[in-house]
């Protein structure tokens, strides 16, 4: 299924789901990553983590697997090559959402309160047992 542009041209070619999903095999094998559309059929013998690491991930989201490992720039272009189109629009909520930041904002309460109050307190209190408990030596 494709998106006509201005011009008549095909801008992006959408992919269902079920459609990805059937390409699970040595035949042909596509990942999605970030909402992308990758055939690495021809790149799995060539993957530095060995084939095993695509084939695992074969048909379906590979979006936290591909940012886990941080790959590097030049594999980033690399996989440009091996793009063929997007996750359909219609199927993106069917699977997770691409990795997001973990960056805590100042503004973020819960945060502030695990991150210092509790420490805190956790730390008077054992003050206060150290002291009662020199205390009763002397």
């Amino acid at each position: 299924m494709c998106e006509q542009g201005e011009n008549g041209q095909d801008d992006v070619k959408y992919f269902r789901l079920e459609e990805i999903e059937e390409q699970n095999t040595f035949k042909s094998t596509w990942i999605i990553i970030n909402h992308k559309v990758y055939d690495v059929t021809t790149f799995l013998e060539e993957h530095p983590g060995g084939e095993e690491v695509l084939r695992e991930q074969a048909g379906g989201d590979a979006t936290e697997s591909f940012e886990d490992v941080g790959h590097s720039t030049d594999a980033r272009e690399m996989a440009g090559s091996l793009l063929i189109g997007e996750l359909h629009p219609d199927d993106r909520d069917k699977i997770a959402k691409p990795a997001e930041s973990l960056v805590t904002t100042l503004h973020d309460q819960q945060s502030w309160w695990s991150s210092w109050l509790i420490p805190c307190l956790a730390a008077a209190i054992v003050t206060l047992m150290y002291r009662m408990y020199t205390a009763e030596d002397e």
